[in-house]
């Protein structure tokens, strides 16, 4: 019996029975690949360029800091005073921090997991990269410094404490993947060694070539880490990706055209730029106003920036009890910071002929090596609740009193 349509499907019985005389294997012409039986003919559309822009507006009520990007330009543009500038352009960039999240995963879902990776890999981490290079060239060092340690501890113990706290309000007891936890600690522990050893050569070398021996020595070990990151992706991607694989994952769909997230990709990447400038620029004076050291401003107030998007992310994830994803999140964003930013922004000083070194000071790299000590403590059994993330912040709390009451 000849087909009665052409979406007839081939070699399959019909969904509700025959009728008499009905051929219960009908033939036909292929179907479509869109095909759908759940209720609908064809899979539902594609996002259209009006629904991407809806999308990018209102998928986090964050974005209603946006306002704060115009009046951060124009603050900058027109002189209205260093405290307006900076405060404009501080909450303009939190906003943009997760549409750069936003653009960034909307182009690797378009693409195989290694690109996706890289790509997640090198615009994670944007803002403080932007941010990073806009005070060397302006020789600011210590913000620099700061704020590179400060992305580290907020992402540790700020953010992973957050999401524990939040997610243990739902769930009791939460588990996660501690092999790749623990990898991720791992090479913090290396990044440790690496503010650690050029703090104590700097200690035990004097001299008048004392300040270019510590240079070369940041600098070969800048390289280093570098390659180590790269050897991890490697790990991450290649040869070992069952361990950062979420089976419990859903498949994700697009919500922007390609058109529209690569725009939005660059258009965000200029107006941080933009903002980032303006910020920079106004760190010193807005500082020495409120009594207030470099480094703090750089070590507490500039990684909310940078870590906002990271923050909102983990924080929700914890709550629906995705733990593999927040410990990507929060000890992954920490780990990319003192493995590819840091470095990078030494090799950036180099070139730059700026004096930019891992020689922290015997202050930082105790809070450093505590942090991650104590981190490594708490997710070492790969459970978690919602005390221990009490804890982390604790320490945060500790850490961020100590800075503010710390002499510039």
């Amino acid at each position: 019996m000849p087909s009665t349509g052409g979406l007839a499907r081939s070699n399959q019985a019909p969904r509700y029975g025959t009728l008499p005389g009905q051929d219960p294997h009908p033939t036909g012409p292929p179907l479509p690949s869109n095909w759908s039986d759940q209720g609908f003919l064809f899979n539902a559309p594609g996002p259209t360029v009006l629904s991407s822009l809806k999308h990018i507006l209102f998928n986090n009520w964050i974005n209603v800091l946006l306002v704060f990007v115009p009046l951060g330009v124009l603050a900058g543009l027109l002189n209205w005073g260093e405290v307006m500038i900076f405060t404009f352009n501080f909450f303009a960039l939190l906003p943009m921090a997760k549409l750069l999240g936003l653009a960034t995963e909307e182009l690797a879902l378009r693409t195989n997991q290694t690109i996706g990776g890289l790509l997640n890999a090198t615009f994670g981490n944007l803002v403080e990269l932007i941010v990073g290079v806009l005070a060397l060239k302006e020789g600011l060092i210590r913000v620099v410094q700061a704020s590179l340690l400060g992305s580290i501890l907020s992402n540790l113990l700020l953010v992973l404490g957050a999401s524990f706290l939040a997610g243990g309000i739902y769930y009791p007891n939460q588990t996660f993947n501690v092999t790749a936890a623990q990898t991720a600690s791992s090479l913090l522990a290396i990044a440790v060694a690496a503010c650690v050893i050029p703090a104590a050569f700097a200690f035990t070398v004097n001299g008048d070539n004392a300040e270019q021996l510590l240079l070369d020595v940041s600098r070969g070990t800048a390289i280093i880490l570098l390659i180590v990151y790269i050897l991890y992706l490697t790990f991450q991607l290649y040869t070992h990706t069952e361990f950062y694989q979420d089976s419990e994952e859903d498949a994700e769909e697009a919500q922007l055209t390609l058109p529209v997230a690569i725009i939005l990709l660059l258009t965000v990447t200029v107006l941080v730029s933009v903002c980032g400038e303006y910020l920079v620029g106004s760190i010193e004076a807005v500082a020495k106003k409120g009594h207030l050291s470099d480094t703090f401003v750089g070590l507490i107030l500039l990684p909310i920036v940078g870590n906002a998007a990271e923050h909102v992310t983990a924080v929700t994830v914890a709550m629906k009890n995705k733990m593999d994803l927040t410990i990507g999140v929060a000890i992954g964003s920490s780990m990319q910071i003192a493995l590819l930013v840091t470095p990078f922004c030494v090799i950036v000083g180099w070139i730059l002929d700026q004096p930019m070194s891992l020689n922290f000071s015997a202050f930082e790299t105790s809070i450093l090596f505590v942090s991650v000590y104590i981190t490594n403590s708490i997710i070492n059994d790969g459970k978690t609740n919602w005390l221990e993330g009490a804890m982390l912040l604790g320490a945060y709390g500790i850490i961020g009193i100590a800075f503010y009451c710390l002499p510039g």
